[in-house]
């Protein structure tokens, strides 16, 4: 079903404002003229594609204004409307949220958004894409990105992981899957400009590991997670950081680059497969972003190829950018899941993924701190197993400034964990 909302929002008042910004599909100049602006209605258009699913109950309207502190909501009526009064000039945060329910199927989360949209001209209409996303999936349950310090004060980021899990009621095959980090490294209010003709279809990685496997050889069941560490060793060994929080020793999986400080683990390798246009992995060790990066976990449908670095078509650069540096496009409907980690709550206006993969952020605040974020436990199943908050919202999903625990809420291990083996 293809159902079009126009939402009104009334604009009062008389303000003088004059501002330069600019975006990543263009320079925006002047976006407000120094003069009286007279109040006005703005329209937007929430373009819903949720074909086969039926229409959701209600759809929730927020706009956010973090200039100056400003959050207005509404709901959509049984015509397809909301007035929301009251709306200062200014550039915001716009989403549109809701869900719908396919009975004895699942539950699917609509999301759209825009994100530092100027609302001031009159009769302007913005259209929002509304896409249907399954709730319950591969999920990231943990993500430790900021490090630690050792006792002597220095830096330590060894210690780096992601937990995965099984948020379904059905077993998932990790083996070919993919891990991947995005551009920018960190979150900035600089975006880069990407091509005009992939509109909103592509996220863009800065590197891309995959999982391995056949096809069947790394099951994933229900109720169980998986932990994919930067280096799986015990951390809080004397030769490492007795400091660190965490003992990744019995991760399923760790980026090894083969470097005699990092010798390779019981955990089995991940295969690299991007980084600037090659797939041959010369890096010394692989870390994210200490300030927080955006993580994507993604799949590639049966009897799709999909190589960025032999397919030019699939790779780009910034066109911002002065550095032929190439990152690999990814489209969005490969993603299944996505998390953005920032600096602090201040960054939510310089977001790297787009609101319908992650209308939020999540943060610990500070580098080096032994931090880490982790999803909300709002559950369980039947059979015991825990169910965690997937809104496609990681500042609502997630608990942050969190000391790291691996299988937190006691998730199973899978039987080929390389150290049950032994």
């Amino acid at each position: 079903m293809n159902k079009n909302l126009i939402i009104l929002a009334q604009l009062a008042g008389m303000f003088i404002i004059s501002l330069l910004f600019g975006g990543c599909s263009g320079q925006f100049s002047n976006a407000f003229d120094a003069k009286d602006i007279k109040p006005m209605t703005v329209h937007i258009e929430a373009s819903m594609d949720i074909e086969g699913l039926p229409a959701p109950d209600e759809l929730n309207v927020t706009l956010q204004n973090y200039t100056e502190n400003l959050t207005l909501t509404g709901t959509v009526g049984t015509d397809g409307t909301v007035t929301i009064p009251g709306v200062i000039p200014g550039l915001y945060n716009i989403n549109i949220t809701g869900k719908t329910e396919v009975e004895g199927d699942a539950t699917y989360y609509l999301n759209g958004s825009v994100v530092n949209y100027p609302v001031v001209n009159e009769g302007e209409t913005l259209k929002i894409p509304v896409q249907a996303m399954v709730a319950g999936k591969l999920i990231f349950k943990e993500i430790y990105y900021c490090g630690s310090k050792t006792a002597k004060g220095t830096s330590y980021f060894r210690d780096q992981f992601y937990e995965l899990y099984n948020n379904t009621e059905s077993t998932i095959y990790l083996d070919k899957l993919y891990f991947a980090d995005l551009s920018p490294t960190t979150a900035t209010a600089k975006l880069p400009t990407w091509p005009e003709e992939d509109g909103d279809k592509y996220v863009y990685a800065i590197d891309i590991w995959q999982f391995p496997g056949n096809g069947t050889d790394y099951p994933l069941k229900p109720g169980e997670s998986c932990v994919v560490s930067q280096f799986g060793a015990n951390h809080k060994l004397a030769i490492y950081n007795p400091n660190s929080p965490v003992d990744c020793s019995s991760s399923e999986f760790e980026f090894n680059c083969n470097n005699p400080s990092t010798p390779d683990q019981p955990a089995i390798d991940m295969k690299f497969t991007f980084r600037n246009g090659l797939s041959s992995n010369t890096l010394k060790q692989y870390l994210t972003s200490v300030f927080g990066g955006a993580y994507v976990i993604f799949k590639v449908p049966d009897g799709v190829a999909y190589d960025p670095v032999t397919d030019k078509s699939l790779s780009t650069v910034d066109l911002s950018s002065t550095y032929s540096t190439l990152y690999a496009k990814i489209p969005v409907n490969y993603i299944l899941d996505a998390v953005e980690a920032v600096q602090n709550e201040s960054m939510i206006t310089a977001k790297r993924i787009p609101g319908r993969l992650d209308q939020g952020i999540t943060y610990v605040g500070q580098t080096y701190i032994g931090l880490s974020v982790a999803r909300k436990l709002v559950g369980y199943r039947e059979d015991g197993n825990p169910i965690f908050l997937d809104t496609n919202n990681s500042t609502e999903d997630f608990e942050r400034g969190l000391t790291p625990q691996l299988r937190r809420y006691n998730t199973k291990i899978p039987s080929w964990n390389p150290t049950l083996k032994k």
